[in-house]
């Protein structure tokens, strides 16, 4: 610290002599550095501090040369150099920290040892000290001083200046501070009424938002298991795109030389790239190929970058991808429509060769094993509508497998004409030892004519026979996949249909389970016939979950039929695994209100074509809902259902187009249908089906 020493009269001169110093420096430091006023300095010494350290030292070596031309030399010459740190604020208001070397100090300031009893001078010292700062402000600010008076005492200094400010410049500076105050309010109120509107239209814009799910994709999962494994493909691709948009604009501006090379590159990349989805499948040289896209697309940029031209060119290379896009999701539905529906060869070929050995080996006359069965109210019956085979047979064994009393299960079988003698040779020589299998004709069936089946009515009419059957009817793919989907005549297929006349079909009987042909038992279903149904006819799972599932999704609510009858947040349920009251059946006509209702949608303004809406209508607050454990839904669309699910239910359900028996199954859930295909059977290996 330093510290005055001396008398009264040799102080005053020595003040003398440093102010005049400070004001010669002051005029030398202001010449050099800029304008700009700065209006806080701490000064350990005599000159000013600065805010870089080049510039700092560049200005050390002017202040030794001012000071050995002004006569100061190192006041300890016999002592070590000392480096003094000091710390100020600079116009911007950041602090910053300098240093200053003691031998640069005026020779009239000298270092005081910290014990020495003269440290009680310090306040006076630093009173001083500020003063001094304070008239630097003042000179920089250009105000007006006057120095009123000197104190000495105890042979210390205290320095008292009184600054006097013309009243004009107050009120000046008074007159910018409100000025500033108000503009900074004025500010605050223009932010917040933009963040109002903002906000206002961000949620305009959240209500136009669709929110309905077009279709489930899995790309993303694999980005999501390792999101920075594909950054050079990610590059890569990119580049792409620019090298695209710049190919266009360089064409557009007569520049072939570059818009050839962009073209090069672009398929360079393209061949690096090829049909890899990470980088460690990429090509070997295609960080060359980036690398050299790179140098490409910076010319590019340097001759033809424009804001608004680049940003045109990527809107519409944009908008032209979209169009793609929903071009290649509508041939994508079409497809898997079309691959779903479609029987593959070997599914083809085995009721061909079961159709031959049937008339072949003269089958037709052998007669069911336990026929008396067949009536029997006190056993537990199935009813199995079904084309495919394969698929019947997977559901009869894994039913048969898993009854505790196989004996007492009856499985009635119904296909059309076309598939009736493969399904009856097939149970006649694959059946579980001690089932009783009986599989009827649909067109046996002489009561279902289309004087009393409504739907066999509407086939008749000529407006649905040019909607599913017209060649030159306009193209499904012009259609949403919903619309596909419900184009498929299947689901005007009397099969699909008869499940609405149990009763009709088996008069003798009470109680039926009603089973699809894509599901797979897993755990004895018996003890569903003791279920108490509280007067329902119809025992379901519910398949609502939160706002899915529910009424409003398969009934049109916008006609008065439905919304006046129906509660569109009514739960639906699932065809599939249904237990059915029989009796109650009968008593309530369950038949005749879908008739009613069939005949009320032929024009096909209430519902869209299949079995599940008209059964939820039929059946509206007549489904008694089962535990979720007995069916679970969902194995032929959704890869994401839970495991543990799926394992502990009684009935998996593979609705959707993804069937177990196509290649379009999902592939972890294949093995609860395969376990229980019999693929050493002859037939099967003769049509090369294998696992």
């Amino acid at each position: 610290m330093a510290s005055r020493s001396g008398g009264t009269s040799r102080l005053s001169a020595m003040l003398l002599v440093s102010v005049l110093q400070v004001l010669f420096l002051v005029a030398l430091v202001r010449a050099d550095i800029s304008d700009a006023p700065v209006t806080q300095r701490e000064l350990k010494g005599y000159w000013p501090l600065h805010d870089c350290e080049q510039c700092g030292n560049r200005k050390v070596q002017d202040y030794k040369k001012i000071y050995a031309s002004a006569g100061q030399v190192d006041n300890n010459p016999d002592e070590e150099d000392i480096e003094i740190i000091a710390t100020y604020s600079d116009a911007s208001g950041n602090i910053q920290i300098n240093s200053v070397r003691s031998k640069y100090l005026s020779a009239s300031w000298v270092w005081e040892n910290p014990t020495d009893k003269r440290h009680n001078d310090f306040n006076v010292v630093q009173a001083r000290e500020d003063s001094f700062q304070h008239v630097m402000s003042g000179m920089d600010d250009r105000s007006e001083l006057s120095t009123d008076e000197h104190q000495f005492k105890d042979g210390g200094m205290q320095y008292q200046p009184t600054i006097t400010m013309n009243p004009i410049k107050l009120q000046r500076q008074k007159l910018r501070q409100t000025r500033r105050e108000l503009r900074t309010a004025e500010l605050i109120h223009q932010n917040k009424e933009s963040e109002k509107q903002m906000q206002a239209a961000a949620i305009e814009q959240s209500k136009q938002l669709n929110t309905t799910v077009k279709g489930r994709y899995s790309i993303w999962r694999r980005e999501y298991e390792s999101p920075n494994s594909d950054s050079t493909l990610k590059l890569m691709r990119d580049q792409i795109i620019m090298a695209k948009a710049y190919a266009s604009i360089a064409l557009s501006k007569k520049d072939h030389g570059l818009y050839e090379s962009l073209m090069k590159h672009i398929k360079d990349n393209q061949r690096a790239i090829g049909e890899a989805n990470s980088d460690a499948e990429l090509h070997p040289s295609a960080l060359d190929r980036a690398k050299d896209m790179g140098h490409v697309l910076s010319t590019a940029k340097d001759q033809l970058y424009n804001c608004v031209v680049v940003a045109r060119k990527l809107r519409a290379m944009l908008q032209s991808t979209e169009e793609s896009i929903n071009a290649l999701k509508r041939k994508s539905a079409f497809l898997i429509q079309l691959a779903a529906k479609i029987v593959p060869k070997p599914l083809h070929c085995l009721p061909l060769q079961l159709t031959t050995d049937y008339f072949m080996q003269n089958h037709r006359n052998k007669e069911i094993v336990n026929i008396e069965k067949l009536e029997n109210p006190s056993l537990y019956h199935y009813a199995i509508f079904s084309d495919n085979v394969l698929a019947t047979s997977v559901v009869v064994n894994s039913t048969f497998l898993h009854a505790k009393e196989p004996e007492k299960h009856v499985f009635h079988m119904v296909t059309d004409r076309l598939n009736f003698a493969a399904m009856k040779m097939w149970f006649l020589v694959n059946s579980p030892a001690g089932a009783t299998i009986q599989v009827e004709n649909i067109d046996d069936f002489k009561w279902l004519n289309s004087s009393y089946c409504s739907v066999l009515r509407q086939l008749e009419s000529a407006r649905i026979k040019e909607y599913y059957f017209k060649a030159n009817h306009p193209s499904s793919l012009s259609d949403g996949s919903d619309n596909l989907k419900y184009r498929n005549p299947k689901y005007l297929s009397m099969l699909n249909h008869l499940r609405f006349y149990l009763p009709e079909v088996y008069p003798k009987l009470e109680k039926i389970l009603f089973l699809d042909d894509d599901i797979v038992v897993q755990k004895d279903l018996t003890p569903l016939w003791s279920v108490d149904l509280h007067g329902m006819v119809n025992g379901a799972v519910e398949t609502c979950k939160e706002s899915f599932h529910r009424f409003d999704k398969y009934l049109n609510f916008s006609n008065p039929k439905i919304s006046e009858n129906f509660d569109p947040n009514a739960c639906g349920w699932a065809f599939g695994m249904n237990i059915f009251d029989l009796k109650e059946w009968k008593k309530r006509d369950i038949t005749g209100i879908y008739h009613h209702w069939q005949d009320m949608n032929e024009d096909r303004t209430l519902w869209k074509l299949g079995t599940l809406p008209p059964g939820l209508i039929t059946f509206y607050n007549l489904t008694y809902p089962l535990d979720r454990s007995w069916h679970v839904l969902g194995l032929g669309y959704d890869p994401a259902l839970n495991q543990t699910e799926i394992d502990n239910a009684a009935v998996v359900h593979y609705n959707g187009n993804y069937k177990p028996w196509l290649d379009l199954a999902v592939t972890k859930y294949k093995s609860y249908w395969s376990r229980y295909v019999m693929y050493d059977n002859p037939y099967l290996q003769r049509c090369n089906i294998n696992e």
